[in-house]
């Protein structure tokens, strides 16, 4: 049995050996703690969103070669050597496969990544190298980075010597 002590205007409880309840400064310790694993979560989700979108525009830029080397291989007589500076052939009823194909080439890659955007296509003897870049500084934290994708493939196959 706990004995009180008390006086004629009040009466003390006995001492308690266990706690009762969390005090404010455990609350404010726990909030902090939650705060900073949410931003925690939320810095990584944004890193996610950037390196998704830079690796999206990697694989856009990879179709788009492709296609352009399918329409080199389709019309291989034609002359595809073209850069970003280059005007691309207009539009008109006159207009070559190839002025068509270039018109397209230069659309896609604007497409890609708006004016920040530049293509090029080299031709050597049978071998095509397509090179499309962009600006890529959103991904990277850096200003001015520049990321490119260059695919090279041979077009056609040399001819067989004669016996």
């Amino acid at each position: 049995m706990v004995m009180r002590a008390c006086s004629a205007t009040s009466c003390t409880p006995p001492p308690t050996d266990r706690q009762v309840g969390m005090s404010l400064v455990e609350v404010l310790v726990s909030l902090l703690i939650l705060g900073v694993g949410l931003l925690g979560a939320g810095l990584i989700q944004l890193n996610a969103l950037k390196y998704t979108d830079s690796a999206r525009m990697i694989s856009q830029a990879s179709f788009i070669a492709y296609d352009m080397l399918d329409r080199i291989r389709a019309n291989f007589g034609a002359d595809y050597a073209w850069q970003s500076g280059d005007v691309a052939p207009a539009t008109s009823m006159a207009a070559s496969v190839r002025d068509l194909d270039l018109l397209d080439f230069e659309a896609n890659i604007s497409q890609l990544a708006g004016d920040t955007a530049k293509g090029s296509i080299a031709l050597d003897q049978r071998e095509v190298t397509i090179s499309i870049s962009w600006d890529d500084s959103r991904a990277a934290n850096a200003g001015n980075t520049r990321e490119t994708f260059t695919l090279t493939s041979r077009v056609a196959v040399d001819p067989r010597p004669a016996r």
